[in-house]
């Protein structure tokens, strides 16, 4: 498997554009922030900018690529029985490396279930976020230690989690700043509503990143609104943006810029990165019941991956030893995967009541006693 699988098609050549075009639109494409074409070529935008060494660009370029290795062994796993569901980043790897990447130590996030390159930028190890998917634990890390919340699968309620903390280390007097992943499906939450109007009155430094990966499983955005997504923030009170999600320097540059704006204490920013779920929604979805292969290709011709790839090569900041490094790298990294996860303990099955509430319950001290005399039903320890 190569490093760039599952989308290693070579970028199509178009018109070339010229410095200044990074927020031009066409025809065929949105008006959205960007520094780093489909072909590789960097150009300049009036708002945002990156200045990033030689060192930082590869930096960027082998945590997409590990991000990726990671998400197509977890994938296969499923495949093969060892985790009961996955969902694939396939495609988003900029728009979360980018924003991953802007952020510093003492900010905090609270993500949905897909955002496996993030948690790789707050350092939580690739292997704990499996445990869930493979019905071992309920997240497998300690949100505290990276500031990284623990997967969240009810849709868009991490809005408001991520609202109320906000709010609060305004109150400590703290400068950091949250962001709050969603996805466009989730953008039609009440939730998400609930969590714009909060953060906007009380100026909340949060950071709404919406990666608008353009299916809502089966449900395509135009079925979800009239507008373009980011521009429902102005009904709040706030700005919104859109950016290219598969740009990992713009996606960089403008959440930077927004949790700098929340730092300063000028409230929420809604961040749209325009990306495309290249993958299924999830493991049990299969897309090409509701969507065309054409589209899927041509999405591919905009990879992230293959992106930064060209610009690194074409400005001489990669050799070839570079890019075989990271392809033995990638490779062990899937194989500690692999043997991590077939090396999971499975859980007491009574340990599923635990840590529910704080003082218990007595409707889950009831369902206790009811699934201890069901698993005693068993002759010898059959039930587990």
């Amino acid at each position: 498997m190569t490093v760039e699988s599952t989308a290693a098609r070579k970028p199509r050549r178009s018109s070339k554009r010229t410095a200044g075009a990074g927020a031009r639109k066409t025809a065929a494409e949105p008006e959205l922030v960007q520094l780093l074409t489909p072909e590789g070529e960097r150009v300049e935008h009036p708002d945002y900018d990156v200045d990033l060494s030689p060192e930082e660009l590869r930096g960027l370029y082998r945590d997409m690529v590990l991000t990726r290795r990671f998400d197509a062994e977890a994938t296969s796993l499923q495949r093969q029985g060892e985790l009961g569901l996955w969902a694939s980043l396939l495609g988003q790897e900029a728009a979360q490396i980018g924003s991953g990447r802007a952020l510093r130590d003492d900010d905090y996030v609270f993500p949905t279930y897909r955002e496996h390159g993030v948690a790789w930028c707050r350092g939580v190890d690739p292997t704990n976020l499996l445990g869930m998917f493979r019905g071992v634990n309920h997240g497998g890390w300690d949100p505290n230690t990276n500031n990284f919340h623990l997967y969240t699968i009810v849709i868009g309620s991490q809005t408001l989690h991520a609202t109320g903390y906000a709010m609060g280390i305004t109150k400590d007097g703290a400068d950091s700043a949250v962001v709050a992943y969603f996805g466009d499906g989730a953008s039609s939450q009440g939730d998400v509503a609930e969590a714009f109007t909060f953060s906007a009155v009380y100026n909340a430094p949060v950071v709404f990143f919406c990666q608008n990966n353009q299916w809502a499983i089966s449900e395509p955005t135009e079925k979800q609104m009239r507008v373009p997504l980011y521009q429902r923030a102005q009904g709040f009170g706030f700005p919104g943006v859109r950016v290219d999600g598969n740009d990992v320097l713009a996606c960089l540059a403008v959440t930077k810029s927004a949790l700098e704006r929340a730092r300063r204490g000028e409230g929420p920013t809604l961040v749209e990165a325009f990306t495309y779920r290249m993958g299924a929604h999830t493991t049990s979805d299969d897309p090409t019941k509701y969507r065309a292969d054409e589209e899927r290709e041509a999405w591919e011709a905009k990879d992230p991956i293959l992106r930064l790839r060209t610009y690194l090569e074409n400005a001489g900041h990669a050799d070839a030893a570079f890019f075989e490094e990271l392809e033995s790298e990638s490779e062990t990294l899937g194989k500690r995967v692999r043997e991590a996860v077939r090396a999971m303990p499975d859980p007491e099955p009574m340990a599923i009541f635990e840590n529910i509430y704080a003082d218990g319950h007595a409707l889950v001290d009831e369902e206790r006693a009811q699934f201890a005399a069901y698993q005693a039903s068993f002759a010898d320890g059959e039930g587990n």
